[in-house]
């Protein structure tokens, strides 16, 4: 088959491309790169059936050729991470849902089944013991920022159903659960690697508030199968899945299991939102539990990496990466001192 994957030099859309790679499709990768990097794709860029195409999901002349020669589309390009969406809410939204109606446009054009990436955020402050998908959103003030990334992800669903009832677009929807693993950033403020890097750096493991409110985490791994498994079966067309782990863990019993994997001597302080978020616009909430009981009944998915393992997988990844990074490092200053010598 033929896919095109939005987003696919991202977290989740790199670790997809190389499965279907590895299955032997072929997979067309249309991304920005302004959070994804070609360096997620390494290992895959030399591979014949890997077309890279840089460009915005914005620009539906580009959007229309790419999906005009998929057998299916999956969409994962999106403004991710709360430090981004609080620092520029114009520009999230028109990625967010501007990006979303254009590749659904273009799957409508050319007739092609679409899995459209969405997110837990859209459940809100909604603290239910378990979230299934047609639980209710409870979404906080249009005042504090942090909630227009939730609202644009709803939309993005609202648009997906609307396409498939009015021009019978085939479009899955997923809703993803703190999917985490090799390769995902800190930068916007993703928790598992950023307690990671600070542990392993033996700098304070920043835990925001009180460190009591629960979330659950899925590994990478997980999540793609899950999708797989999701793309492979026609009688999901039509519905919203969540992708999410199992086990329920606090924000401060993270960090300290963290400190212990990486056998770190920080500190772990926490702080107050205010001083986390001094620019406002921030509200957080203390549960977020999903229900995977759909997915589990129409294709026997369910996560099989334990809480225990993705935090010890995600500090060899690190460690790995900064010895990369000091030997390339120790490799230019060797180069340098002979060029001076010379």
């Amino acid at each position: 088959m033929n896919f095109l994957i939005t987003g696919g030099a991202g977290f989740i859309g790199s670790h997809l491309t190389e499965r279907l790679l590895s299955q032997g499709d072929n997979v067309t990768v249309l991304d920005d790169l302004s959070t994804g990097s070609l360096d997620n794709l390494e290992a895959a860029l030399s591979n014949r059936r890997l077309e890279f195409v840089q460009g915005s999901i914005l620009d539906q002349a580009l959007v229309r050729k790419a999906a005009s020669k998929a057998d299916f589309v999956i969409h994962l390009a999106a403004a991710v991470g709360v430090r981004r969406i609080l620092k520029d809410p114009l520009s999230s939204l028109k990625v967010n849902v501007e990006g979303a109606e254009s590749v659904l446009r273009a799957c409508a054009d050319s007739r092609v089944p679409i899995l459209l990436a969405s997110t837990s955020e859209v459940y809100g402050k909604n603290e239910a013991d378990s979230l299934c998908e047609d639980a209710d959103s409870v979404i906080g003030s249009s005042s504090i920022s942090r909630w227009s990334y939730a609202t644009a992800k709803k939309l993005d669903e609202f648009l997906g159903l609307a396409y498939s009832q009015t021009y019978n677009v085939p479009v899955t929807i997923t809703r993803f659960f703190n999917i985490v693993g090799p390769r995902q950033s800190s930068r916007y403020g993703m928790v598992l690697p950023k307690f990671v890097r600070t542990a392993l750096a033996n700098e304070p493991i920043r835990v925001f508030g009180d460190g009591r409110q629960t979330r659950n985490f899925t590994y990478v791994g997980d999540c793609i199968e899950a999708l797989m498994r999701l793309i492979s079966a026609p009688s999901a067309t039509g519905n919203i899945f969540n992708i999410g782990g199992t086990e329920e863990i606090s924000i401060m019993e993270l960090a300290q299991r963290v400190k212990a994997a990486a056998r770190s001597s920080s500190q772990i302080v926490r702080i107050p939102y205010q001083e986390a978020y001094p620019e406002g616009g921030f509200e957080d909430m203390q549960r977020r539990v999903p229900c995977i009981c759909k997915i589990q009944s129409l294709t026997g998915w369910s996560p099989s990496t334990r809480l225990e393992e993705v935090i010890r997988r995600a500090v060899v990844f690190e460690q790995e990466r900064n010895f990369s990074l000091a030997t390339l490092a120790s490799a230019v200053d060797a180069q340098s001192c002979a060029l001076s010598v010379a």
